[in-house]
C-alpha cells in the first residue's frame, strides 16, 4: 500500500508539479468557456474544475488524468439551465454523481469494451461539432473588432508553438490580446459581461430546490445523460492515457471516483464534469505520471482565480470563442474521412449515425446508446449467415453446417435444409458450427421432431464441447439422436 502511494504521488514530483501548473493555466479559459456554453455564471465552471480536479486526484482510478468542467456535460445541461435555473443544475450534478457511483459499484466500466470504435469516433466528432456550433453566436454578426480578435487568437494559437513553446499558446493569446483590449478599449464583449468572477473559495450549501418527486422527474433525465456522457468521455480518456503511458488503470474505480467528485462538486456550486481528453494529453506530454499533477492543477487553478480574478473578468469573449474553436478542431478525429472510405460499410454507417443522432437530438448519451444498439444489430446480422453443404448417397443425406447458430441465424439455417424429406437417414454435422443459445437448441429439437415424424432416421453429430453442454442442458429430444 505504501509503495503504491509513493508510486502514484511522489514519482518525479518536480515534473508533475510543473505539468499541473501548465494544465491549470489552460483550464481557466476552458472552464469559463464551458460555463458560457451551459449558460451559467463563469464561477460555476471554475469552481467545478477546482473541486473535481482535487477530489479525483485522490479517488480516481487513473493517475495523471485531468478531470474538470467539460464541454460534453455542458452541452447536455443547456436546456435544464435555460428552463429551470442553476439550482436544479446543482441538484442534477449531485444525482449524476450518485448514478456514477452506482455504475462503479455495478462494475459498469466493464461495458466499455462493448462500445465499438466506430461509436467512440462518432461520440468524439459529435462533441467537437457541437462545441464549435455553440461558439458561432459569439463570433459572427457582432462587430469588426470581434472578428479581428478571433483571427488574432487563432493565429497565435496556431503559429506560436512553431517558434516558442515554453508557455501554452492559449495563455499567451489571453494575456497579449487582453492587454490589447485594455489599451485600445475595443467595443467587444468580455467575460465580466457574462457574470461576476468572485475572488473566494467555494462554499458548501444544499441546492435550493423542492425535495419532491416533481424535482426528481425534472432532473433525473439530465442527470442520467450527464452520468453516461461523463463516464464515456472519462473512460475513453483513461484508455487513451493508458495507451500513452503503457500502464493499466481501474475503470470501475474511475467510475466511482467521478461520481464522488461530482457529488461533492454539486454541494459546492459546481457544474457537472468529467475527464478531459485534451488536457489529459497535455498533462501526459508535459511529463506527468502521478496524481500529484492532477492535484496541482486544481490547487493552482483556485489560487489563480483568487489572485487574478479582477483580470479574468476583462478577458474578451472573442478570445475564448476562438480557443473553443481550436478545442473543437483538436477534438475532432480528422482520420474519420479515411475511416469512412476504408472501414466496412456498417462501421462507417454507425459512426455517421452516432454523429447524426447527437446533432439532431443534442444528446450525446442517446447517440452513444443508439450507436451501440445499431452496431450490435449490424454485427449480429453479419455473423448470422449460415452455410449448409449437402451430400446425398442413396438414402443417406449428410448436411455439413457452417456458422454461428443463434436466434438471428435460425431462419438462414432452416431455409437451406430440405424439410420435406421422407424415409431417409439424415446426418446433421455441426463440426464447423457452434450453438449459442436456447433458440439454437430449440431449432435442433424442431428438426429432429419434424424429420422423425416423416419417417426419417436423424442423427446430430460432431457438436463441440460447449454446444454439446447446452444441448444436454436444454434439449428435449431423445439423446439417441446425438452422436
Amino acid at each position: 500500500m505504501l509503495h503504491k502511494l509513493k508510486r502514484e504521488w511522489l514519482t518525479a514530483p518536480g515534473t508533475n508539479i510543473l505539468a499541473g501548473i501548465v494544465v491549470a493555466l489552460a483550464l481557466i479559459p476552458e472552464a469559463i468557456a464551458f460555463s458560457i456554453i451551459a449558460g451559467v455564471d463563469p464561477m460555476v465552471g471554475l469552481y467545478a474544475s477546482f473541486i473535481i480536479a482535487v477530489v479525483i486526484s485522490f479517488v480516481g482510478g487513473r493517475p495523471a488524468m485531468i478531470s474538470a468542467a467539460t464541454g460534453s456535460v455542458a452541452l447536455v445541461i443547456v436546456p435544464l439551465v435555460r428552463d429551470h435555473g442553476v439550482q436544479y443544475l446543482l441538484a442534477a450534478t449531485i444525482l449524476m454523481g450518485i448514478i456514477q457511483i452506482i455504475f462503479g459499484i455495478l462494475k459498469i466500466g466493464r461495458l466499455m469494451k462493448f462500445i465499438p470504435n466506430s461509436v467512440m469516433i462518432g461520440f468524439v466528432n459529435a462533441l467537437a461539432i457541437m462545441i464549435f456550433m455553440t461558439q458561432i453566436k459569439h463570433i459572427f454578426g457582432i462587430s469588426i473588432p470581434t472578428y479581428l480578435f478571433v483571427i488574432a487568437t487563432l493565429l497565435i494559437i496556431y503559429l506560436l508553438p512553431r517558434v516558442f513553446n515554453k508557455l501554452p499558446a492559449l495563455l499567451v493569446a489571453i494575456i497579449l490580446l487582453t492587454t490589447v483590449y485594455i489599451v485600445t478599449g475595443a467595443n467587444i464583449e468580455t467575460v465580466g459581461d457574462l457574470g461576476e468572477i468572485k475572488r473566494s473559495l467555494p462554499q458548501f450549501f444544499i441546492p435550493d430546490v423542492p425535495f419532491n418527486l416533481e424535482t426528481l422527474q425534472i432532473i433525473f433525465p439530465y442527470a442520467l445523460s450527464m452520468a453516461i456522457v461523463g463516464l464515456v468521455e472519462s473512460l475513453l480518456t483513461a484508455r487513451i492515457v493508458d495507451q500513452a503511458t503503457d500502464t493499466y488503470s481501474s475503470k470501475n474505480q474511475e467510475s466511482r471516483g467521478q461520481g464522488i467528485a461530482n457529488v461533492i462538486n454539486g454541494f459546492f456550486g459546481g457544474m457537472g464534469g468529467c475527464a478531459m481528453i485534451g488536457q489529459s494529453v497535455i498533462n501526459v506530454r508535459s511529463g506527468a505520471t502521478t496524481r500529484l499533477s492532477t492535484f496541482t492543477a486544481g490547487i493552482v487553478l483556485i489560487i489563480l482565480i483568487i489572485v487574478l480574478g479582477d483580470w479574468v473578468v476583462q478577458i474578451p469573449m472573442p478570445i475564448l470563442a476562438a480557443i473553443m474553436v481550436m478545442v473543437s478542431i483538436g477534438t475532432f478525429d480528422w482520420r474519420s474521412f479515411k475511416f469512412i472510405k476504408n472501414a466496412p460499410r456498417t462501421d462507417a454507417f454507425v459512426m455517421v449515425l452516432t454523429v447524426a443522432i447527437v446533432l439532431f437530438t443534442s444528446n450525446l448519451a442517446l447517440g452513444v446508446i443508439v450507436g451501440v444498439i445499431v452496431s450490435a444489430l449490424c454485427f449480429a446480422t453479419k455473423i448470422s449467415n449460415v452455410t449448409v453443404i449437402s451430400e446425398e448417397k442413396e438414402d443417406t443425406i449428410h448436411y455439413l453446417i457452417k456458422g454461428q447458430i443463434f436466434f438471428v441465424s435460425i431462419d438462414s439455417l432452416m431455409s437451406q435444409l430440405d424439410l420435406e424429406l421422407k424415409h431417409k437417414t439424415i446426418y446433421l454435422n455441426f463440426e464447423n458450427a457452434h450453438l449459442w443459445d436456447d433458440s439454437a437448441v430449440n431449432a435442433v429439437d424442431t428438426l429432429i421432431d419434424n424429420y422423425h415424424k416423416k419417417g426419417n432416421t436423424i442423427y446430430v453429430q460432431h457438436l463441440n464441447k460447449d454446444s454439446r453442454k447446452i444441448v444436454d442442458e436444454l434439449s428435449n429430444a431423445n439423446k439417441q439422436h446425438l452422436l
